[in-house]
């Protein structure tokens, strides 16, 4: 069926179909969601059993099975947060090599060279007989998470229709709450695999690995990676191919004049300081640091913990999360699809309110009840759960996938892969920071924990109505006239690039 994507404000209409070719492009690429994914929800299930423990923690285990353990500090071990955290300081490192890669080689090589890190990380962390291989595993997975953090996003949102991309774009944080759903699913079952169960469990990332390494040789470059590389005619027919249309010439001339007027810019990141630069520049940095301060990864890496802290017990805890990671699947669907239909600034108020009604919620049953020892009434830990559920569906689809998608859609041509890579390097380094200092933070702010991200809702709810501008519909290279001139603030920034192109050609 043909859609006629056509775009609010001065931005063109272009004809297209959703073919099947893209849609299998989709799945593919989104499948490096699948593998982060996993990362984040093996982690918190693995450094909860007791066999893992014994082996690389024998101090965090003497102290988990003490008989009147202290709630909210029987894991605070800076070497098992280090476990979890070492992959994403690895993958902010790694996303300015992405970026260089995607610029130089494509979305696709990229992808590639992420499944690669995949493989080798997977095999040092599931064979690990000690620290060092343990950490190099992670490390070497943080690269693959970087790599592909870099190139899916950004291969997404520029095979799909304007339209179509929002939704299509959030198939790869779909994958992601796949990924860790798979994850907790696997957690539960090899937790009680004797000695050996953990390395079940990290090696299953070998599994989606290598369909992204071999799935990749059946899908495509990208138009704009391909003109943009001066591989014209190549990139016009692609551009045919996932368009489904013969009579492209207006949405390749479109991108044409981008990858031009990219080519003008020899230092991307000098260019990233311009004034013109700032608002995706600001926009994709900031949701990266308020995607993490929601408290999701809090919650996610750690929800065996979370789980058992408030009384569950270990195999109940790792049952609890698999319900939380079917929710986090379930509501991703909701983002799909509302994002192209009520836009994206509505989900991410919408979800500031309901996260933050949760959040408090959480911390003043745990403030009232929970004690340093001892555990909740089987009644206020079932209230814990329900509204842990309700929270990750709010964060499922909004701010979770809108962190991803609003950087990949707003960075003009000539930036958009350093841009993007900043945004990601945020992201991971706010990911690393969450993962290194939480469960040293629980053990000091206890319940008062959930009241510092609390805070933080507010903060990003406040900055989400006045300076997250509505870009549904929008084509991807029409940003600047359709979406930072007529905004409010940011056309302040647009004005003063005018300005100063005007006074270069009149000196």
């Amino acid at each position: 069926m043909a859609v006629v994507i056509s775009s609010s404000g001065n931005s063109p209409a272009f004809e297209a179909k959703m073919t099947i070719y893209v849609f299998i492009c989709v799945i593919i690429a989104a499948v490096g969601g699948l593998i982060f994914g996993y990362d984040i929800g093996i982690s918190g299930g693995v450094t909860a059993m007791d066999d893992f423990l014994k082996e690389f923690f024998p101090v965090v285990y003497e102290r988990k099975k003490h008989a009147h353990e202290n709630n909210y500090c029987k894991y605070d071990n800076q070497f098992l947060q280090l476990f979890t955290s070492s992959l994403y300081l690895a993958a902010l490192v790694a996303s300015f090599f992405a970026s260089a890669t995607c610029s130089k080689l494509g979305r696709k090589p990229t992808m590639q060279f992420a499944s690669i890190f995949f493989l080798f990380g997977v095999g040092l962390a599931a064979g690990a007989v000690n620290m060092y291989m343990l950490i190099i595993g992670r490390i070497l997975l943080g690269f693959g998470v970087g790599f592909g953090n870099q190139a899916v996003p950004l291969f997404l949102s520029e095979i799909a229709p304007a339209k179509l991309r929002g939704g299509l774009n959030i198939v790869f944080q779909l994958m992601v709450t796949i990924g860790i759903l798979i994850a907790n699913i696997v957690n539960y079952f090899t937790s009680s695999i004797h000695p050996y169960g953990w390395r079940f469990a990290l090696g299953g990332a070998g599994v989606p690995a290598l369909i992204l390494l071999f799935g990749s040789f059946l899908i495509c470059e990208t138009p704009t990676s391909l003109i943009e590389r001066n591989k014209t005619e190549q990139g016009k027919e692609t551009l045919k191919k996932i368009r489904g249309v013969e009579d492209v010439d207006e949405e390749y001339e479109s991108i044409v004049h981008a990858c031009d007027f990219a080519r003008q810019v020899k230092d991307p990141y000098r260019k990233l300081l311009k004034p013109a630069s700032r608002p995706p520049l600001v926009i994709g940095m900031l949701l990266q640091l308020f995607q993490q301060f929601t408290g999701i990864n809090a919650i996610i890496f750690y929800a065996p913990v979370l789980f058992q802290t408030v009384g569950f017990g270990n195999d109940a805890a790792l049952l609890s999360a698999v319900v939380t990671g079917t929710i986090n699947v379930l509501s991703t669907f909701v983002g799909i699809y509302l994002v192209d239909k009520t836009g994206r600034r509505f989900l991410l108020l919408q979800s500031s309110v309901h996260m933050l009604v949760c959040q408090l919620v959480i911390g003043i049953i745990l403030a009232k009840d929970l004690d340093v020892t001892g555990t909740l009434g089987r009644a206020e830990a079932l209230v814990v759960v329900i509204f842990v559920c309700v929270y990750v569906m709010g964060f499922a689809w909004s701010w979770g996938p809108l962190g991803w998608l609003i950087p990949s859609e707003t960075f003009p041509v000539e930036t958009r892969t350093e841009g993007f890579a900043l945004a990601v390097s945020c992201n991971m380094f706010f990911t690393f920071v969450i993962a290194q200092a939480f469960l040293s933070m629980l053990c000091g702010m206890k319940s008062g924990i959930f009241f510092f991200f609390s805070a933080w809702i507010v903060v990003m709810g406040l900055f989400a109505l006045f300076f997250v501008p509505e870009t549904k519909g929008v084509s991807i290279d029409d940003m600047r006239d359709s979406v930072w001139k007529p905004h409010w603030y940011w056309k302040r920034f647009m004005l003063q690039e005018d300005e100063h192109d005007v006074e270069k050609r009149t000196a």
